[in-house]
């Protein structure tokens, strides 16, 4: 069920892997159903455009807790599928996932994707779900993936369209600012919205060996939580960072301002809130 070899970070990606094999990496393996809850609308459409075939071989890039590389490994029942992530926790976590659902062809690797050597030409297909946006070095990583891909094998990524498209995120910001002017993530750093240019997207594809680049808009909701108290749990937690800085009674005002958000967001079927990404679609040269 997995692979074992001394993981190789790139330099580029060292305060990634401090993040996702740290605090942050341990928060999402906690929260593992919740984040594959909230995305689900997204999911589906990723596995319809991926199509595997039964007996391909798929590269899950950013797996986190595996849904995506276990799912992938049901449908290659002939193939393999094989998850990759900077979290220890996450891909622990995932290997449970996959042994009590016998899933013996699903394998799961700490490793970097910008640098780890998966042997050339050894997958048909290469996925992610939201977990190609923080490469130190995209054009180097998508690179590397693209000489694990054979020549005429698929690249399907979902990725996130800019910050003003996506309402959660530009809502929880919001709130949790408290006032302050808060910087927008550079379009060319790491970070969720760093594949969020379609023409940059194309350029660092086709640079880095792919053709027949193809980005499709999505529109789905995000699902938060239950109810406004279990949403707030949820979304306080994950967003701890943008308020600790603050003085007791401005971080008091914030966490209202995000609970006023969440209750303004309640739905009979939870707390959902408007968001986009990309489907974006690429073949290897």
């Amino acid at each position: 069920m997995n692979e074992s070899t001394a993981m190789h970070v790139d330099a580029a990606n060292a305060e990634q892997l401090r993040a996702w094999d740290g605090d942050q990496g341990a928060f999402w393996a906690e929260r593992a159903e919740r984040f594959d809850e909230g995305v689900a609308r997204y999911h589906e459409h990723l596995l319809a455009a991926a199509a595997v075939e039964p007996a391909e071989h798929v590269l899950d890039i950013g797996c986190g807790s595996g849904k995506t590389t276990r799912d992938a490994a049901r449908r290659a029942s002939g193939g393999t599928a094989l998850g990759v992530d900077l979290s220890s926790r996450m891909i622990e976590l995932a290997r449970e996932h996959a042994e009590r659902e016998n899933l013996a062809n699903a394998h799961f690797l700490q490793a970097d994707a910008q640098v780890h050597a998966f042997g050339d030409e050894r997958f048909d297909l290469a996925v992610s779900r939201h977990g190609a946006m923080f490469f130190g070095d995209p054009l180097a990583a998508f690179g590397n993936i693209g000489r694990a891909i054979r020549p005429g094998g698929r690249l399907v990524l979902l990725t996130w369209q800019p910050l003003d498209r996506n309402e959660f995120i530009s809502a929880f910001r919001t709130a949790l600012a408290a006032g302050r002017d808060l910087p927008t993530p550079p379009p060319d750093a790491p970070s969720p919205f760093s594949l969020s240019d379609p023409d940059r997207v194309r350029n660092l594809l086709t640079s880095a060996g792919f053709t027949d680049v193809r980005l499709r808009g999505l529109t789905e909701p995000m699902y938060f939580g239950r109810d406004v108290d279990d949403a707030f749990r949820f979304v306080s937690e994950q967003f701890a960072g943008m308020v600790q800085d603050l003085d007791a009674d401005t971080r008091a005002r914030a966490l209202d301002a995000l609970r006023a958000s969440l209750a303004d967001h309640r739905t009979d079927r939870g707390v959902l809130y408007d968001s986009a990404a990309w489907l974006v679609e690429a073949t290897r040269r």
